[in-house]
């Protein structure tokens, strides 16, 4: 089963969009259940998640199981229509099993020890923790998966929210154990890491530690490694919970990922992580005060969509205004919380759920905003409540559609990991940065961009943008080559294609040719040397400035597109542009500025066959994304700006259900979906 099948049982057969939050009735009493199934049929919820974090209720010593106020919520939520998705609660042990277990718990970089009193007080490798919350899970599973309410399976919670990495016994045991399958011999480990350099050679795999801290800078190889043996320990721990509700229920099963900010997404390696979902859903909150937080929220849905392989997700948790943990946790405008929510529904999302139902009254997130505040039901955010429950009942026909997008940009997660470890050339030089510009820069332009990886197929994609792909695979080398062969327009950006898998330097040690190894014939230039810039510093270009990195370089095929002006590298080339098969391969040198760009980017649309659309330049605020299936197909339109906007577009506007007659207008703040005609 899949998101299909979900959205089609919550609407009886017919497609529905799933509306709902985070439920966690364990805070509150019978009586207030009751008044909380009462709002949910007047917001029109349709699914909400239970028992996250209720494994102290749920087991109270160990082996001892205490179901009875669970079953009455399940009971309760199906006789008032609403379906669940049903934690296993495995995200949080309780306070007695750390005390009983206390080497279970994580151990950080210093070696110190972490204890309970917030959550995910657990150590991924922890054989404690792992035969604790498969049995849990196994309780859960079969006590509850013949329900009528369950409508699917929420493994855990935001697998390394708070505990990873763990640089604990139980991790030392993994990381050898994980090494020794990867490697097969210590010689081929030495070879990959570069141990030659300051005495690091290993003889035997007991000498192999966590990269704890240490006098200065950790082999850089280790650590790479460290991260994609932390994700996958995590990953057991998700294949093994999910393997017990399968072998005992035939819902789908998901976890939510965390793309918030591209942030907290760091320590799971999601790509690998998507294909084991029965259903991709991501958790993503605004960071207040970001002025361009709305286009953040799209880069992380189209993110989400490429873990998805471009199919239809669930938005897991936003809020529905401030949240508990920013500096400054500024509310939500009027309006705010129906632009975020048709902003993800339009960039894939078929669910769109909060955390959480009820704001509640104690606890670290008290503060945190809910469908239900503390100030009850005549307030701002439930009457936007039960107008956007309206809304996506409207919108619902749109479910099981998929985005249209003109372009890719490429996005691996060893890339970034690597790109963002110590010791490089700049502090400024930051993958996230780079792929968020790129990305604002072609939403702006009108441009609807997947997000995929640089081994993915692309061939459907007449543009593809890379930042910042300072480490590459072989295998994505080429396949980016036979882009580029077959006629594709690549972008490349400075700091790409530098190191390998093992993040060791791709270069030509007896012949030399420069950076950027991976990729200087595609590109048909050689760097010699990196100069980064000072801090705030710019340098000038043929056409406008370069901020944060220039280089020493030549062309040796490629035709430069603009130089440098002045400074060390006056003369090289910043941009350039070469000719492979039957496409083009740009180099982005530095990271342009706005005039830089602004020259730059209808140059590589051109190439690409992509003619930006009239409303970009006419309403730069209005954000237009098209949704198709079989049946037809969506046009969104969110304004993101104060003054109304139109758009040239012929069909029924859902939320309203009038016709457009050929033309559409968005008020300032509003939101819009239109079913095409014919």
């Amino acid at each position: 089963m899949d998101l299909n099948d979900l959205t089609r049982r919550l609407g009886n057969g017919t497609p529905r969009i799933a509306f709902g939050a985070d439920y966690n009735p364990e805070q509150w009493s019978r009586e207030v259940w009751k008044h909380d199934v009462e709002l949910m049929r007047e917001a029109g919820v349709n699914l909400v998640s239970v028992g996250i974090f209720s494994w102290a209720l749920l087991e109270p010593e160990e082996g001892r199981y205490e179901f009875g106020w669970l079953d009455e919520v399940m009971d309760l939520l199906h006789a008032n229509g609403i379906a669940v998705d049903l934690a296993n609660a495995s995200a949080s042990p309780p306070p007695w099993f750390t005390v009983k277990y206390p080497d279970s718990a994580p151990v950080d970089e210093n070696g110190v020890r972490q204890t309970h009193g917030s959550r995910q007080a657990f150590a991924a490798c922890s054989p404690d923790y792992r035969r604790a919350a498969a049995a849990l899970t196994t309780a859960i599973a079969e006590r509850y998966s013949q329900h009528p309410a369950l409508a699917m399976w929420h493994i855990h919670n935001e697998y390394g929210c708070h505990n990873q990495p763990d640089f604990g016994p139980h991790a030392e045991r993994g990381f050898r154990e994980w090494l020794r399958a990867r490697y097969g011999t210590i010689d081929a480990l030495n070879e990959a890491w570069g141990t030659a350099f300051w005495s690091q050679h290993y003889y035997d795999w007991s000498e192999i530690m966590p990269p704890r801290r240490s006098g200065t800078w950790v082999n850089p190889s280790q650590q790479l490694d460290f991260a994609r043996f932390s994700s996958d320990s995590l990953l057991e721990c998700f294949e093994a919970e999910a393997d017990i509700i399968r072998a005992h229920s035939d819902k789908p099963v998901t976890t939510n990922f965390m793309g918030t900010n591209m942030g907290l997404a760091r320590p799971v390696d999601y790509w690998r992580w998507a294909p084991r979902m029965d259903i991709v859903s991501n958790d993503h909150y605004l960071i207040a005060e970001d002025p361009r937080n709305h286009q953040d929220l799209a880069l992380v849905a189209d993110l989400t969509r490429g873990w998805a392989q471009t199919k239809p997700w669930l938005l897991m948790e936003h809020s529905t205004s401030a949240v508990n943990w920013q500096p400054r946790n500024i509310a939500k405008s009027p309006g705010q919380m129906l632009r975020n929510s048709f902003q993800h529904l339009a960039r894939g999302a078929d669910g769109i759920l909060f955390f959480q139902w009820r704001a509640s009254r104690a606890g670290a997130e008290k503060f945190h905003s809910g469908m239900v505040p503390h100030a009850g039901r005549d307030t701002k955010v439930w009457r936007e409540v039960v107008e956007l429950g309206a809304a996506l009942e409207k919108a619902s026909e749109v479910a099981g559609s998929r985005v249209v997008a003109d372009a890719a940009l490429l996005f691996d997660t060893d890339a970034r990991w690597a790109a963002e470890l110590d010791s490089h050339p700049s502090m400024e030089a930051q993958p996230v940065r780079e792929l968020r510009e790129w990305h604002d820069a072609l939403f702006r332009a009108g441009i609807t961009t997947d997000v995929r990886q640089s081994t993915d197929d692309l061939s459907a994609y007449p543009l593809v943008v890379a930042p910042m792909l300072y480490l590459v695979t072989d295998d994505g080398a080429a396949n980016l080559r036979r882009y580029v062969e077959g006629g594709g327009t690549l972008v490349l950006t400075y700091f790409s294609g530098i190191v390998d898998e093992h993040d060791r330097i791709i270069m030509d040690p007896l012949n030399g040719g420069g950076y950027p190894g991976a990729f200087r014939e595609l590109l048909g230039i050689e760097i010699e040397e990196f100069f980064p810039l000072h801090a705030a510093e710019t340098v000038p270009l043929t056409e406008g400035s370069g901020e944060r990195w220039s280089e020493l370089g030549r062309t040796t095929t490629a035709e430069a597109v603009s130089r440098y002006e002045a400074g060390p590298t006056a003369g090289s080339p910043a941009v350039t542009r070469n000719a492979a098969g039957r496409g083009h391969a740009y180099y982005v040198g530095t990271t342009p500025d706005a005039e830089a760009l602004a020259g730059l980017l209808p140059r590589v649309l051109a190439d690409a066959g992509i003619e930006p659309p009239r409303h970009a330049a006419e309403h730069p605020d209005l954000e237009v994304v098209t949704r198709a299936s079989e049946e037809g197909s969506w046009v969104f339109a969110i304004n993101h700006g104060t003054e109304d906007a139109r758009l040239p577009v012929d069909g029924v506007e859902l939320v309203s259900g009038s016709a457009t007659e050929g033309e559409l207008r968005v008020p300032a703040g509003g939101v819009a979906v239109v079913r095409v005609a014919g």
